[in-house]
Order: structure tokens, then C-alpha cells, then sequence
């Protein structure tokens, strides 16, 4: 799922590799998904693309954001997105694959749900998207101590989680389950502990870690459970994910669990985080 460093890193690797490519030709919904959410009718999406000349892509939050004049082509957090010299093999099945003049191709696809949004650019009334542009990103350095303490001071959500608090409702847009993880592994923070349970320095050290992880997720280029536009892992070994459940914790040798909670999974170590 595309994650904070997953759409910096794709956004970045679009820059370095699309920019100034023009399109040739588009091809939406080949293979019909009950969970892929398009913007208007997607048959229309090689009119409104065909032609178009890639500008730049920006990352906000878990969304990518590639320009085309006054077009947008917006991906959301369930697509995968691959990038295919002239000759490589296509996949058979996709639910965008745009080709562009030089014989190279853009190809999106997906597995559980996704979001693949073609409009003219300010005709988009979606909330998800209107809070990842407004709020501040968590690397960004409006995301300050005091910013961070209005979010985890609300006393609506004292009697919540600290999973709850970070990875729900858009508090931090682009912050989701899966980088969550490690954020509360290295902050020593069981994903069920209560907000009101917290000391002051738990609060500090959460923050800390929220900076710190998701920066060394991007720096490295992403996490190694997602692929990046050329199909390679990403470089951040994560530290509590699908690779690793079955491993005793590097830091203390105990087992780390695996449970569902708040419609999701959790990773913790039995050992170093406490509930």
C-alpha cells in the first residue's frame, strides 16, 4: 500500500524517469475490479490523456499527483505502479496502462482497491485528497512538537488508542497501518495503549519516533513489503511486518505477535512493548 515514503519515492522516481514523456495512447479497466475507483467514465480517460506531456508529480501524504497541463492523473494508496522500457513484457492484467510516444509504459494495477482519478485540475471535490494537500506532512517542519501536541491533546481521544490515534480519521494523512508499525516499535508503544496512559516522555519519545522512522523509510526508499516503479523492494528493512513475524525480536529475542485490531493487523514484540 502506498505510504508517506512510498509516494515520495514514486513521486521522485516519476520526476527522474516520465518527465517530459508524452502520451500516445491509454487504456483503462482491461481487467474490471469491483474495488478500482475511478473519476467520471474511464473510457474517457484516453481523450482527456492522449497527448498530454508529463510535467511533474508531487507526493502528498499516500497519494501521487502527476501533472499534465491542466490535467491531474491521481493515484491512490491500493494501486501498484510500474514503469516498462520499450519491449519489457506487460502485464496481462491492469486497470490503467498508459503508453507514451517513446514506447515505454506506465502501467497501474490492483490488488485489493484503488483510486486512479483523471480530472481537470481544481474539479476533484474529494476530502481525502483536499486533507492531504491542506494538513502538514509529518516530515515537513510545520509538523513542530506543538502541532503534534494539539492532535495527541484532543481529550476526545484520551480513551482511544495510540493506533487509533495515528493511523485513523486522517489525523495524519498518509500515515496508515502499515508504517505504523515501526513508528511504535521504536517509540516502545503498544499499538492498544490508551492516550491517557501515556507519560510525557512516551508522548516525546512517540514524536521523535514519528519523524525519525518515516524519514529513514524515505531516505532508503520506501519499506521492503512494498515495490517501488521499476518492481524492486524498498530499501527499509522493516522492523515488524509480514517479513518478520515469524522472527524473534532483534532487540530483546522474544516472539513478535501478530493480532487484527481496528479492522486491520498489528505487529508488536511481546517484550519491548508493553500493553
Amino acid at each position: 500500500m502506498i505510504e508517506i515514503p512510498e509516494a515520495i519515492t514514486l513521486s521522485c522516481q516519476i520526476n527522474e524517469t516520465l518527465r517530459g514523456k508524452k502520451i500516445n495512447d491509454v487504456i483503462t479497466n482491461q481487467s474490471p475490479h469491483k474495488f478500482a475507483w475511478y473519476y467520471g467514465d474511464p473510457s474517457e480517460y484516453n481523450s482527456k490523456l492522449n497527448g498530454k506531456i508529463i510535467e511533474k508529480a508531487c507526493a502528498y501524504a499516500g497519494l501521487v499527483e502527476i501533472s499534465l497541463g491542466d490535467i491531474i492523473l491521481l493515484l491512490g494508496d491500493g494501486v501498484n505502479l510500474r514503469y516498462f522500457d520499450k519491449g519489457q513484457k506487460l502485464p496481462p492484467k491492469h486497470q490503467l496502462l498508459i503508453q507514451f510516444d517513446d514506447g515505454s509504459s506506465l502501467v497501474a494495477s490492483i490488488q485489493m482497491y484503488g483510486g486512479i482519478w483523471c480530472f481537470k485540475d481544481g474539479e476533484f471535490d474529494n476530502v481525502y485528497y483536499e486533507l492531504a494537500k491542506e494538513k502538514p506532512s509529518p516530515l515537513s517542519r510545520e509538523f513542530d512538537f506543538k502541532y503534534y501536541e494539539k492532535i495527541i491533546s484532543d481529550e476526545n481521544l484520551q480513551k482511544k488508542s495510540v493506533k487509533f490515534l495515528l493511523a485513523t480519521e486522517q489525523r495524519i494523512p498518509g500515515l496508515g497501518n502499515g508504517v505504523l508499525q515501526d513508528i511504535l516499535f521504536n517509540a516502545k508503544l503498544h499499538p492498544k495503549r490508551k492516550i491517557s496512559t501515556l507519560s510525557n516522555e512516551e508522548i516525546e519519545r512517540l514524536y521523535h519516533s514519528i519523524k525519525s522512522t518515516l524519514n529513514e523509510m524515505v531516505t532508503k526508499g520506501g519499506r521492503d513489503t512494498e515495490k517501488d516503479l521499476f518492481g524492486c523492494s524498498g530499501g527499509y528493512a522493516t522492523k515488524l511486518s509480514k517479513n518478520t513475524v515469524k522472527e524473534p525480536c532483534k532487540i530483546c529475542g522474544k516472539n513478535i505477535i501478530k493480532e487484527a485490531y481496528l479492522g486491520g493487523s498489528i505487529y508488536y514484540c511481546e517484550g519491548c512493548q508493553l500493553q
